[in-house]
């Protein structure tokens, strides 16, 4: 199973929108995950429309009326695999112990809002952070990632883009 993880995509924003290559694997997924901060409704609808499913999770600057379609934190069966999703994940001091306990029993926890991409294994669990495919912020670059999920493990990839 592949599973296409983003998050704060902050859209729309002028004439920004995803990168082509963003796209291309979304609508290649079988699985697409948003870590808060899509901004508004039309962006989750637009992501919807690329064919694979689509859970998330609201952030601090969603529309209210994402607020009201999604839920704050969610636990998601990808394949055999369990990912835990939030977009706010508190400080950076003691984060990864603070996500897990949130979340037992989840393979991965993916999270976003701080637009900086995180690959790291805590214990026996991913501590993911996609970034952002729009705005990079204090971020190295822009990027989402690529989970490939074989029953309860799973293999993630930080796609960089240009």
């Amino acid at each position: 199973m592949l599973v296409a993880a983003v998050s704060d995509t902050h859209l729309p924003r002028g004439a920004r929108r995803l990168p082509e290559a963003c796209l291309d694997a979304l609508r290649g997924a079988d699985l697409i995950l948003h870590g808060g901060d899509f901004s508004a409704p039309s962006v989750l609808a637009e992501l919807r429309s690329l064919g694979p499913p689509v859970q998330g999770v609201y952030g601090n600057a969603d529309e209210p009326a994402l607020r009201d379609t999604l839920p704050q934190q969610l636990v998601v069966e990808a394949g055999k695999a369990r990912i835990g999703m939030i977009h706010i994940p508190g400080p950076a001091a003691g984060r990864s112990e603070r996500l897990l306990r949130r979340f037992p029993g989840c393979d991965a926890v993916l999270f976003g809002h701080t637009h900086l991409p995180v690959v790291e294994r805590e214990r026996d669990v991913w501590i993911l952070n996609p970034g952002s495919p729009t705005e990079r912020r204090r971020g190295p670059f822009r990027s989402f990632l690529l989970l490939r999920v074989r029953g309860r493990s799973i293999r993630p990839e930080l796609v960089r883009l240009t």
